[in-house]
This record gives C-alpha cells, sequence and structure tokens, in this order.
C-alpha cells in the first residue's frame, strides 16, 4: 500500500472526520428519553446543553454507572448523571494527534469547537480507529497482541444491576454472556442504553445480551479483525485460542491503544508527504480522475449554484444514475423525504461557516429504495478564497447500521407475521424445559394447524392468504398470556408454548379459546369467510423431555384431532384426553349447575358445646349430585369451581339456600343456631361482599349474625391490613368470622389481634396427632392459650374419637366439630335431630 493510498483522509485536521450532527438534550430530559434519541441516531453520546451552553455529556460508558435494580432511576433528569466538563480540542488538530490524545486520557469522545469554544461536532474513537490508517501497522499485528485478555464473562441469568457492577469495576467495555446450554452472547454498553430507552422492568443479561457472538482467532491479523468489525457493524470480537475457548475480547480501543509512538511519527512524516505531493498535482487533472474513479466512495462535483457537474462511477454504483441522468440537476434528485427543511438549512449553514459538512443522510436510490449514507461535504476556493465548487463523498453505510437487527431477525423471527421462527423457538422451549425441571412443574407444547387454508390461497391469492396469517396472529396472541410464546414454523402451521403450567385443564381451556378465536368470521377486503383449525397438545414432561420430542408429539396429536373431525384438538396421550373430555363434561355440568342451581343440596354438620353438649352452631357444606354424572366429591368440585371461576355463582348459590333454609326454620317456629358459610379468596374480595350479605339478611327476614363466615388464613395473610375494612363490616351485621384450617399455612400471630375475628378452627391434622406426636400438642397449647388470651372461641375441627375428645379436655377449646359428634346431614334430618335441643 503506497502512501497515497495508506493517509487518503489522516492528513485532514480532525473536524475532516468528526460528526458534525450533534445529538443533545437539556438537563431536565428523563434519562430514559436521552437514551432512546441515543438508540434511535444510534449514538454512543448525547450532549447535555442549557441556554446554547454544554453543562456535560452522557455516554454509553456511564451506563454502567446506572442502578438497574430501582426503575425510577432510569427515568432521572439526565443532568444528575451526566459527566462534565466536557473535554474538548480544537478543530485543526490532526487525526494522529487525536488518536494520542485518547490514548493519554483515556477518553472516548472528544469534542471539537472552534476558536470561540463553540461546539462544532464529536469524534469518538471509532471515528478514529477508521480514518487514521492504521493498515499497515494492523497487516503485521496478530490479535492476541492487542486482545484484552480475562474477558468479563457473566451468567445468563444474572441481573443487569449486577452485570453493570463487574463491567464497572474490570473497566470493561463489553461482557461475554454464558448461559447453561454454553450458547455465547454479548452484553455492551449500547445494549444497557437500549434497555435503558425502553426501561421495561427487570431484566436478566441473557435476555438483553446480543446473539451470535463473533469471533476471530488469536493468531489472526489485527487487519482482519478490524475489517469483520466495519463489515459486520460490530464493536467487539470475542478471540477464541485452538480449543475454541475465548480468551479475550477485542474491540476498537484496542486498536488504537497498540498504536507505538515510532508509528504515529511514522504517520506524521507520511502525511506532510502526502500534503506536499497531493499539493504538486492538484494541477494534474488525468491523476484526479483516476483517483475518483478508482474511489469506493461516491463523488459528487457541484458548481457554486449545487448544480452537478460530476459524479464518479462509485456514485452511480450506490444510486443506480447515470451522469448524463443528473448533470445541472440538484443533489435534491436523491431526497429520501425523511428530512425536513430545518435539518439542510442546518447542512447549509454549517457548509457555509466552517467549508465542510460530514454526518449520516438518508437519501434514496433510482429503484426508490433508501439507504443511509455518511457524507462529507467540502467547499473548494480558488487563491482568492471564493467557492468554486463543492465536493461531496459518500460510503453507503446502510448495511453497518442495519446489520446487527437484520441478521437477528432473519435468524430469529418470520418474515411475514415477525412472530419467533422455529429457531428462536428451539431456544425459548429449551430454557422452559430446564425451568420447568428445576421447578418441578409442567409446561405445554400445542401445535396448531389452520383447515382448508390451501383452499384459501387457490381461490382468494396468496396475498388474502398472507393477510388471514397477519390477522391470525393478532387473534391468537390476545388469546395468550405476556410469557407465552406464539411461533409460526411456516405455511399455516404455528406453535404455543405454555410455560409454568400447574393442570392440564389449563391447557385445553387455552386450547379452546384458540379455536374458537380461529372459528370467528374473517373480513379481509369484501370477502367474508371462516376457516378453522387443527390443533395437538403435548405436556413435558408426561409426552417428551427435549424441543425436538415435545413438538414431534404435538404434530401427531394434530394429525388426530384432523382425522378425527378438524376444528377440535387432542392431547398427544390417549388417556389424557379421556380423561380431559371427562373433565370437560364435568365442567360443563358444573356450569350449568351454577346457571340453574339443579342438583345443589346443603348438609349442615353441627358445632357442640364440650362442655354441656348443645348444638352452638352448624357449618354448611355444599353437595352435587351432577345429573347423569352422579354424587361429586366436594374435593373435586370445588377446585374445579376455582379454576374455571364458577366459585362466585356457586357460592352466592350456596347462601341463597343456607338463606331460604334457616328462613323456612324461623317461619316454623323453631330457633336454629348460627351457620357458617366457606368464603373462598375470591368471594371475599368482591368488592359488593357486604352488600350482598346485607341484602340477603334483609331479603329473607334473619336477626343480625344468624350467618357467619369461614375463612382461611391464606385469604387474609398477605392482604390483611385491608381485610380489616371487610370484616369489620360483616362484624357490623352481627357475623362472626372463624379463620379455618388454623395453624397449617405461614400463620403470622401478630396479626389475630388486629382482624376482627371470633373463631379459631384448628385443623383436624393437629387433632389426629394427640396422644401420637408431642408437636400437635404443643401447638395446641400455643394457640389455645393465644385465642384465650385474645378472647377468641376455638373450635377443634376433625373429632372423632373419644380419646381425642379426652385429651381436648387439657386445652381451651370452646366447641366440638368432627364425626365423634355429628356428620354433615341434609337440612331435614339436622332439624330432626338437633334444632329441638338447640339453644340460642
Amino acid at each position: 500500500m503506497d502512501s497515497d493510498q495508506l493517509l487518503n483522509t489522516h492528513a485532514l485536521s480532525v473536524e475532516r472526520i468528526m460528526h458534525t450532527g450533534l445529538l443533545s438534550c437539556g438537563p431536565d430530559t428523563p434519562l430514559c428519553e436521552a437514551a432512546s434519541r441515543m438508540s434511535q441516531r444510534r449514538c454512543s453520546a448525547i450532549l447535555v446543553v442549557e441556554e446554547g451552553r454544554t453543562l456535560g455529556i452522557w455516554t454509553e460508558r456511564d451506563s454502567l454507572a446506572l442502578d438497574f435494580a430501582d426503575p425510577e432511576s432510569l427515568r432521572r433528569p439526565v443532568g444528575e448523571v451526566m459527566s462534565r466538563p466536557v473535554v474538548t480540542i480544537d478543530r485543526g488538530v490532526s487525526v494522529g494527534e487525536v488518536a494520542a490524545r485518547f490514548a493519554q486520557l483515556g477518553y472516548r469522545h472528544l469534542l471539537v469547537v472552534d476558536d470561540d469554544e463553540r461546539p462544532l461536532g464529536m469524534v469518538s474513537q471509532s471515528d478514529v480507529a477508521l480514518n487514521q490508517g492504521l493498515e499497515p501497522y494492523l497487516r503485521f499485528r496478530e490479535v492476541k497482541g492487542a486482545m484484552r485478555r480475562s474477558p468479563v464473562v457473566l451468567p445468563s441469568a444474572l441481573g443487569l444491576a449486577e452485570a453493570a457492577r463487574w463491567m464497572r469495576d474490570a473497566g470493561a467495555e463489553a461482557a461475554v454472556v454464558e448461559d447453561d446450554s454454553r450458547s455465547l452472547g454479548i452484553l455492551t454498553e449500547r445494549d444497557l442504553v437500549r434497555f435503558v430507552a425502553r426501561h421495561p422492568g427487570s431484566m436478566s443479561v441473557g435476555e438483553l445480551a446480543s446473539r451470535p457472538l463473533l469471533t476471530i482467532g488469536a493468531d489472526e491479523p489485527l487487519i482482519r479483525a478490524r475489517d469483520a468489525l466495519v463489515g459486520e457493524g460490530v464493536r467487539h470480537l470475542a478471540v477464541v485460542d485452538e480449543a475454541g475457548g475465548v480468551s479475550g475480547l477485542l474491540g476498537f480501543q484496542d486498536l488504537l491503544s497498540g498504536v507505538e509512538h515510532g508509528y504515529l511519527q511514522d504517520l506524521r512524516e507520511a502525511l506532510e508527504a502526502r500534503d506536499r505531493a497531493l499539493a504538486e498535482s492538484r494541477e494534474s487533472l488525468q491523476l484526479a480522475e483516476r483517483v475518483i474513479d478508482a474511489s469506493l466512495e461516491g463523488i459528487i462535483i457541484t458548481d457554486p449554484q449545487t448544480r452537478i457537474r460530476f459524479v464518479n462511477p462509485a456514485f452511480t454504483h450506490m444510486t443506480g444514475y447515470s451522469l448524463e441522468e443528473v448533470v445541472g440537476r440538484t443533489p435534491a434528485v436523491l431526497s429520501s423525504g425523511r428530512h425536513d427543511a430545518v435539518f439542510y438549512r442546518d447542512m447549509w449553514d454549517t457548509l457555509q461557516q466552517g467549508g465542510f459538512w460530514r454526518g449520516e443522510i438518508w437519501n434514496r436510490r433510482k429503484s426508490g429504495e433508501l439507504y443511509l449514507e455518511l457524507l462529507t461535504i467540502s467547499a473548494i476556493r480558488d487563491e482568492r478564497g471564493e467557492v468554486t465548487h463543492y465536493a461531496a463523498l459518500f460510503t453507503d453505510i446502510t448495511h453497518i447500521r442495519e446489520n446487527e437487527e437484520r441478521v437477528r431477525h432473519l435468524a430469529y423471527y418470520d418474515p411475514l407475521t415477525g412472530l419467533p421462527n422455529r429457531r428462536l423457538l428451539d431456544d425459548r422451549l429449551a430454557l422452559a424445559i430446564r425451568h420447568a425441571h428445576r421447578q418441578g412443574r409442567r409446561l405445554a407444547v400445542l401445535f396448531l394447524d389452520l383447515d382448508h387454508f390451501k383452499q384459501v390461497n387457490d381461490s382468494l391469492g396468496h396475498a388474502v392468504g398472507d393477510e388471514l396469517l397477519v390477522r391470525l396472529t393478532e387473534r391468537l396472541q390476545h388469546h395468550l398470556r405476556e410469557d407465552d410464546t406464539l411461533a409460526r414454523l411456516g405455511g399455516d402451521e404455528f406453535i404455543v408454548l405454555l410455560p409454568d403450567v400447574k393442570e392440564v385443564d389449563e391447557v385445553t381451556r387455552v386450547a379452546r379459546r384458540l379455536i374458537e378465536a380461529t372459528s370467528a368470521p374473517f373480513e379481509l377486503g369484501t370477502q367474508r369467510f371462516r376457516v378453522g383449525c387443527s390443533l395437538g397438545i403435548s405436556l413435558y414432561p408426561d409426552d417428551g423431555d427435549t424441543p425436538e420430542r415435545l413438538v414431534k408429539r404435538a404434530d401427531a396429536a394434530m394429525y388426530r384431532a384432523k382425522e378425527e373431525g378438524r376444528n377440535t384438538y387432542r392431547l398427544y396421550r390417549a388417556e389424557m384426553h379421556v380423561e380431559d373430555h371427562q373433565h370437560l363434561a364435568l365442567e360443563t355440568a358444573l356450569r350449568n349447575t351454577a346457571e340453574t342451581g339443579e342438583g345443589l343440596d346443603v348438609h349442615y354438620q353441627p358445632l357442640i358445646d364440650r362442655d354441656s353438649g348443645e348444638v352452638k352452631g352448624a357449618e354448611a357444606l355444599l353437595r352435587w349430585h351432577a345429573p347423569g354424572l352422579g354424587e361429586v366429591s366436594p374435593g373435586d368440585f370445588i377446585p374445579l369451581a376455582e379454576r374455571s371461576g364458577l366459585i362466585l355463582p356457586l357460592g352466592r348459590r350456596l347462601m341463597q339456600l343456607v338463606a331460604g333454609q334457616l328462613q323456612a326454620w324461623r317461619e316454623a317456629g323453631l330457633t336454629p343456631p348460627r351457620v357458617a358459610i366457606n368464603l373462598s379468596a375470591r368471594q371475599f374480595w368482591q368488592a359488593d361482599l357486604v352488600d350482598e350479605v346485607r341484602r340477603l339478611y334483609e331479603a329473607h327476614g334473619l336477626p343480625p349474625g344468624q350467618i357467619g363466615f369461614e375463612l382461611t388464613e391464606s385469604t387474609l395473610i398477605d392482604q390483611h391490613q385491608q381485610a380489616v375494612a371487610t370484616l369489620a363490616a360483616l362484624r357490623d351485621l352481627g357475623c362472626h368470622i372463624a379463620i379455618d384450617d388454623f395453624g397449617t399455612g405461614y400463620s403470622s400471630l401478630s396479626y389475630l389481634q388486629e382482624l376482627p375475628v371470633t373463631t379459631l378452627k384448628i385443623d383436624r391434622s393437629f387433632i389426629r396427632g394427640l396422644g401420637e406426636s408431642r408437636g400437635s400438642g404443643a401447638i395446641l397449647a400455643a394457640v389455645t392459650g393465644l385465642a384465650r388470651e385474645l378472647g377468641l372461641r376455638v373450635v377443634a375441627e376433625g373429632v372423632e374419637t373419644e380419646a381425642q375428645l379426652e385429651a381436648l379436655a387439657a386445652y381451651h377449646v370452646t366447641l366440638i366439630q368432627g364425626f365423634l359428634t355429628g356428620r354433615p346431614v341434609p337440612g331435614a334430618t339436622f332439624r330432626e335431630r338437633y334444632l329441638d335441643r338447640t339453644t340460642a
């Protein structure tokens, strides 16, 4: 490489390579907004200015000092976290001197100012690395001599706050991210700025890291590393040894840091020599034409009125316009329409004041395609200082700016729907399997295939078919949770990943929703039509423990759904499908019962005074005789009602049945005891629960306190402060409130004194252990002693033997409930056995 080629731009001052399109904001700008501007412009720094004064600068490097564990810190004014003062450099300083200044100060950005200290532009280490003419030096040095050894390696699950601290402590611009699958990624300061711009909440480094991690061998020449950094549009490469292990990282800063003083001196001498050569050859038009024609940069030369006089072959290659098509016209022929008049006015003002302008600009090719170019415009003056021409040099950098996002999108996302493709699905599915394995949970894979989609394509055209797939994607996503994944395999085949599944019926409910969403009519233009879908389901770990096996078996189940009628679903395991259909039949019957009340009955179990043997109360227990299914255990239908959302109508039915029974007894001249009804968490947290109970009392003419309620500890303990108001309102109606199964949850004894409850019901497990376990006796003594001090009644549940009853005599137990003193019986039986003996 001769000196002319070597020093193509390095004889120029720093103002020839700086970026003049400065990005700035006010000191009160929220940090996340400043980061968003940097991400959109792909800038590594933003100036903080106020009333024309430069107050400071916030760079990608400064992101390492943020507290990512506190979301509010990402919204602080940028003026609170900026660096100050801003280091400046005169516009006349040479590129070589700028490189030396970077090495001396350890900074990565310098603000270029004019003679009056007014900002002109910004120059970064990357600008110097791309324009300093290091090629000869880089050809003879190997990567291992310049790389940073022992790079920071972060585990994929590490939080951003901790990751930033590791990088800051190590003085690292980037860190390698390693997950369980040994797949490597990289986390850079730019990734952190991108996170601040979106401030989505907590995130691990594995979710934010860029992939794939680009690598280079330790023995490769540095020139190849520089070309890879530029060509791939990245700023760091991982250096691998002969065994394939990561031994270091290499970035633009490392390219500069190795430049030795002797080489810089040679560079300055070569620069001066080239200046002399250029001065001597300025009048040689033939030489200039050869240089211009051979240049890989597009070149435009205009007259003082900006009318095009000449373009080189590279211009034609990049824009599609020949010299004959543009001569006499202005460069506005390339205008993209993406920049407003203010942008061009500022460009012209800068050009007039300083004689040149450098920055990035969107233009449009003859074909209509937009492209991003790095453009430098220089005013050419004669001996008298008059402008005779303008010369513009530009390079298409679209691929550099878009390469990372384009490669990632093409590699992981479906171009039509924007959904994850099979590759990304496999990654997420593998991660979900590992998580499910650690947590001992299930996950589900749903394979969805449209029915008769080929007929849509054949009859209405592929454009309508594509639009159908896009609309279908929107519908399906509407019925999925945020953590679920919807992926497209291709054609009309989709995969749904449901992580963290507790019960199979959760999956089948989602399957039914997706089938209903798909079957709803589509209106595309003037066309209105319906399509259906067949859906297959596989479960981890029941049907497989690898992504391939789960997808394959969901596919097999889908084909069985097609064979057995279409527009339905099937589980891979036939026995699970039978069980699911039985479960669905039970849920359907329960839904009908919730609407009609058919088959519901109430049994009453007495609460007996331990000392007198009198009936002091009763617990109402719902029973269900399902039409066609017979008696269904409460242990089966109560959890089903909770999961399916039927617990509220069933709870209302129970209260109406109990209130009606009590009214009938009272009208018959009987004196029924207090009756307790179990309230689920969803019932208790209804906004109108107290009003509903009040209306119930009024409608059936019941005296205060005739109906009480039982709640579990888990309903109250997490939000006991909010529960106090509701419980107090129920107590104002005279209702007795009992905490059921006390002692089996994460009991907090301190909250008992705050809650207006009347009764504690000791769980049957402690009663069963009396005489057998010292622990049961100790817990019973502690709880009953506490209840006595707080003035609460104590009910012993599950008393089944005389020995248990005798053992309870040692404790402060008020009431007995269990098979020994009375089993749950229908209302008529309860009346015959107990009401004549009941005291009010």
